[in-house]
């Protein structure tokens, strides 16, 4: 049996991205595969350079949890496959995805390598990988993929600002039990670590992630989250 993938691929204003992030999936187009870019109001140019590399263009209210869940209601396929806009995944990676899936599990992530200058992104991408082998949850940056039904027997992503990857994570964990994880790696970029300045951005992301786990509501960590990374 043959799993048909449906690459999900969220995007506000990742013009200087997308034709790479597209480009790397178009093996899984010409497999048979489908890449569905679903913009949330971009004013960049991005859908109308998503559109000749990918089967559609969807629009959707902005806030990536809703776009995720907009790509998962049109998508037809028996696999969701959720690319961030400036993640680039290695020819393999549709293969890999399959397998995983046919080896029994519900859903899986992918380890991450993050491109930037700073060689402490290589210990960032290296902490990620281990910590979320250990704990069964994923980040988005990581191409978290996952069976149809199962993605729809949890509620597919919480619609929430923030952390909706790790809420997601934490439901086909405890209903599916643990992800595959393939160490791939799929390539992110590591603009935000860069432009927040690397140590600054880790100790932000622990702060809003511990809060989170301690129950803290995502609008109010998003607003933090917002605040910190507007500062000069």
């Amino acid at each position: 049996m043959r799993l048909r993938l449906s690459v999900i691929v969220p995007v506000l204003n990742e013009a200087s991205g997308i034709a790479a992030t597209l480009g790397a999936l178009a093996p899984a187009r010409a497999a048979g595969d489908e890449v569905l870019v679903v913009d949330g109001g971009s004013h960049d140019g991005t859908p109308e350079l998503a559109a000749p590399l990918a089967d559609r263009v969807l629009v959707a209210e902005p806030g990536r949890a809703r776009q995720m869940n907009a790509g998962a209601v049109a998508a037809r396929g028996d696999v969701l496959w959720f690319v961030h806009g400036d993640t680039r995944v290695p020819p393999e990676a549709p293969e890999i995805v399959r397998g995983a899936l046919l080896s029994g599990r519900a859903w899986g992530r992918f380890d991450v390598a993050i491109a930037g200058r700073a060689r402490t992104l290589r210990v960032i991408a290296w902490c990620m990988n281990r910590r979320s082998c250990l704990t069964g949850i994923a980040t988005g940056d990581q191409a978290l993929f996952v069976r149809r039904r199962a993605f729809e027997a949890v509620g597919g992503f919480p619609d929430q600002p923030l952390m909706e990857d790790i809420a997601l994570s934490r439901s086909l964990r405890r209903r599916f039990g643990w992800p595959a994880c393939p160490h791939g790696p799929v390539v992110t970029s590591g603009r935000r670590w860069e432009q927040g300045g690397v140590w600054r951005t880790i100790l932000l992301m622990w702060r809003l992630r511990l809060r989170y786990w301690l129950g803290a509501d995502p609008e109010t960590l998003a607003r933090l989250y917002r605040q910190v990374r507007e500062r000069p």
